[in-house]
């Protein structure tokens, strides 16, 4: 991918068309309306992406979409957790304004603002497919089908518009892919522009690959990363975690190593998601990982090798679940361009946060550190968007809203947090352009014990606290630390930034009306 930016002479352009439209004594032809297509994956993080990372795997269609438009380099989250992360979108703002927090208490307010809804005023038609995961319904599209919960990989329940719960045969980013270009062909009007969001499954915990798949990469071997084994010396809440693949990656649930006389706290789990396969699937499945548990089984491996096996087996798996993911963004790719849509949608693909590749022997996400804070984030522009190569900016999930409302004319609310991206998509920079970003995560205690935190990240650093049942400060030097590995904060020399980042943090809270803020008189004491 050319990773370069390229301006071009828009004002020249603009006088031309004004004069040739003058000498003709013509009127300009009207902007065709544009459409949006957006794909969310779960747990995708930019590792696994070609057009940002060659290290692992090829991933050709989700580089089409970089290589026809942009790639932005500095994206990320404003809560790293399934849930709160879709919320922001579809709202524009953060947990504390949308009010869902986390997974496992909240129930998202359908009633209140959302883009889809804004959209449908606006004269848009509006669907989703595939994943929801806000506990109620969907609410502000013209159509919808969804999966309960997270959904399952192998013959997936879908429930319908009617309330209705019907179970596909298949494997479920295929039917997810079915069910969007279904409707593009068979259920939209085509006389009004329409936003369609393709929300997946992929590739989420605990990535059951479809059965053409299961031999993919089996001859490749990964390096580790540098910090595998990490021994989290000066922070004590990244200690504290479960979800180190070393010793919280299931042998059953997680790598399949399904033997009669072993148990698992996952076992029941994974034995349910097995048993919902067809015969022939089971067969395929079966016949693939049989011979590797029994030499699982036979070798033994124990200590850093198991470890280091863990990881091979996890990252192979991961693998072969973004395989089927690019497979089936291709085929949305090759709709919009066979039936003439490219040239006026957007399409944008991204996920819902970042995700550990073993460092800092992790897999999972929740940190504000950079692999679970980040996101992808690439755009493939309609005409009239000149805009190629990577986008610099600190940009965020809550902006996707006010940037979808922005492209299709419509009234941007004030109590958006986001700030629309078309002006980066223009190939302006805007002097005012923020410079620094809000995260807050809250889910706690939870699965994998990830303490609570709020923190602030800058171009150059971040300041983190840890907070609830901890009362932990941590600061990185980005520029020095990418791999955030030495924490500064109380260190000689770091006073002056310390005070600047805390002074910003606190801004930021007020700004967005965050209720659990930093307390300047309290860190006095």
């Amino acid at each position: 991918m050319n990773r370069s930016l390229h301006h071009f002479p828009q004002a020249g352009l603009v006088c031309m068309t004004a004069l040739l439209t003058a000498c003709a004594g013509q009127k300009a032809p009207q902007q065709e309306p544009l459409n949006i297509v957006y794909i969310m994956t779960d747990d995708h993080t930019a590792q696994m992406m070609s057009c940002y990372d060659t290290r692992y795997m090829e991933t050709p269609n989700l580089d089409r979409i970089a290589a026809d438009g942009v790639r932005f380099t500095q994206s990320f989250v404003a809560n790293s957790l399934s849930g709160p992360s879709r919320a922001c979108m579809l709202t524009g703002k953060h947990s504390c304004a949308n009010r869902f927090f986390d997974n496992t208490t909240c129930v998202f307010d359908s009633a209140q603002q959302t883009f889809p809804k804004l959209l449908r005023q606006a004269g848009y038609q509006t669907a989703i497919v595939g994943k929801w995961h806000l506990e109620s319904l969907p609410s502000g599209f013209d159509y919808w089908e969804v999966v309960p919960g997270q959904g399952d990989y192998y013959n997936p329940d879908f429930i319908l518009q009617t309330n209705d719960t019907v179970r596909r045969e298949g494997y479920i980013t295929n039917l997810i892919t079915d069910d969007a270009l279904d409707w593009l062909e068979h259920k939209r009007d085509p006389q009004k522009p329409f936003c369609l969001m393709i929300h997946h499954k992929a590739i989420h915990r605990n990535w059951m690959a479809d059965t053409c798949h299961l031999a993919l990469y089996e001859d490749k071997t990964f390096p580790l990363p540098d910090n595998f084994f990490d021994d989290y010396e000066g922070r004590p809440a990244a200690a504290a975690q479960e979800m180190s693949i070393d010793k919280d990656m299931d042998l059953l649930y997680d790598l399949k190593m399904l033997r009669p006389d072993k148990q698992s706290r996952l076992r029941s789990n994974y034995e349910g998601m097995i048993g919902r396969m067809n015969p022939a699937q089971r067969q395929a499945w079966d016949a693939f990982y049989e011979p590797l548990i029994a030499e699982f089984y036979r070798t033994k491996p124990q200590g850093k090798e198991l470890a280091e096996w863990k990881f091979q087996r996890y990252m192979r798996d991961y693998m072969k679940t973004v395989k089927s993911l690019d497979d089936n963004v291709g085929r949305v790719l090759d709709y919009l361009e066979a039936k003439g849509l490219s040239k006026n949608t957007l399409v944008v693909y991204t996920s819902d946060q970042g995700f550990y590749m073993g460092e800092h022997g992790w897999f999972d996400k929740r940190f504000m550190y950079e692999e679970s804070m980040r996101t992808p984030l690439i755009m493939k522009l309609p005409e009239g968007f000149s805009r190629r190569g990577d986008v610099d900016e600190l940009v965020q999930n809550i902006d996707y809203a006010p940037t979808f409302l922005e492209l299709a004319g419509a009234k941007v609310p004030a109590d958006m947090h986001g700030r629309s991206l078309l002006p980066l998509l223009k190939g302006e920079h805007p002097a005012d352009w923020r410079t620094s970003l809000y995260y807050h995560f809250y889910e706690y205690p939870a699965e994998h014990s990830v303490k609570r935190h709020y923190g602030v990240r800058t171009a150059d650093y971040k300041l983190i606290h840890f907070y609830n049942d901890i009362d932990v400060w941590e600061l990185y030097d980005l520029r020095k630390d990418a791999a955030e590995m030495h924490n500064l904060y109380g260190q000689s020399g770091t006073e002056q930034v310390t005070e600047e980042l805390k002074k910003e943090l606190l801004r930021l809270q007020e700004q967005y009306g965050d209720p659990v803020r930093f307390s300047p008189e309290r860190d006095r004491e």
